[in-house]
This record gives structure tokens, C-alpha cells and sequence, in this order.
């Protein structure tokens, strides 16, 4: 294959991924997705997919949307995730539809719990996070207001190993890629 043919298939899996790179980056760096990352991707998505399949392509994008919001929506809702997590993950299903989007995320889950092991072990703290983990639990069981569990997630952060979840959505998300065949 030669790389013009390479660059024209698949092109929109190509951008998505380089977009995943970015954000992986910065979120590595600033412990943020910022949204002049996410909402672009987001728009452009809806759109292309518009243009390119009318009604039908913008019924995708925005399934794929809403399936990448509520994956990660939960975790967003009770303080365990950022909000620049979310609207990537979005950005992914509004430019590659729900099936690609939830195994991504899918992938991208087993890439986060991974990493995050080994960044606890890393800082030889796996004690002291097992114990947060089970009260985090805990907490989730008994209280069952998302308010309640935000503003208890927000004090106890300062304390917390954070993981930029941008990272494991983009090693996840082109793995799956791979796997599948896309790129």
C-alpha cells in the first residue's frame, strides 16, 4: 500500500486518533482534556457524518455521542473523572459511531485499571489506595446521592493519586483501532 492510499482509508480513524494523541498529551501534562480540544471534535464529527451520510450519518454521530457521554458519565457525576474525559470519549462516538465507540471504551477501562495498579505499586502505596478504593465503594453503596458523592470525591482529591484518564482512552481506543483493523 502505498501512503497516499494509506492516508485516504480510514482517514477519519487517522484524525481521531491523532486528536487522542493530543489530548493524552496535554492531559499527561496538565491533568485536563481542554474543551478547545473536545468540543471541535465533538462538532466536526456530527457534521462530517452529515455531510457524508445525511440523516442516517447524523443519526450515528450523534448515538455515537451520547453512547461516549454516558460510559464515562457516571464516573464524571460522582467526582472519579473529569469532564474533558467525557466530551472525549463523545468525540470519538460522534466521529465513529456507538459499536466502535463502546469497545473503545471497553478497552480503554482494561487500560485505565492497569495503569492505574501500576502507578500505585510504582509509588509502593497499594495499601493506602486498596483502603480508599473500598471506602470509595462503600461510599458508592450507601449514598445515593451524585451531589453527595461529587463533594466527597472533591475533598478527598487533594489526597488522591490522580490518573489523567486521557491516557488510557487513547492507548485503548487505538488499540482497539488496531485490533479491529481500523488503521
Amino acid at each position: 500500500m502505498d501512503w497516499q492510499t494509506f492516508l485516504i482509508e480510514n482517514w477519519e480513524v487517522r484524525l481521531v486518533c491523532l486528536v487522542l494523541i493530543v489530548a493524552a498529551w496535554i492531559d499527561g501534562r496538565e491533568l485536563r482534556v481542554p474543551n478547545w480540544i473536545t468540543f471541535p471534535m465533538v462538532l466536526s464529527g456530527i457534521v462530517w457524518n452529515t455531510i457524508d451520510a445525511g440523516w442516517g450519518g447524523l443519526g450515528m454521530a450523534l448515538s455515537g455521542m451520547v453512547v461516549g457521554l454516558l460510559c464515562l458519565l457516571p464516573l464524571y457525576a460522582v467526582g472519579g473523572m473529569g469532564a474533558g474525559d467525557v466530551k472525549l470519549m463523545a468525540g470519538v462516538g460522534a466521529w465513529l459511531g456507538v459499536t466502535v465507540t463502546f469497545y473503545a471504551f471497553c478497552v480503554s477501562t482494561v487500560v485505565g485499571a492497569i495503569m492505574a495498579v501500576l502507578m500505585v505499586l510504582y509509588r509502593g502505596a497499594f495499601r493506602k489506595h486498596y483502603k480508599n478504593l473500598l471506602l470509595i465503594l462503600s461510599e458508592w453503596m450507601t449514598i445515593k446521592d451524585p451531589r453527595e458523592l461529587s463533594r466527597i470525591a472533591a475533598e478527598r482529591k487533594p489526597q488522591m493519586f490522580l490518573l489523567p484518564y486521557g491516557i488510557p482512552i487513547c492507548i485503548g481506543s487505538i488499540g482497539y483501532f488496531l485490533f479491529a483493523g481500523m488503521v
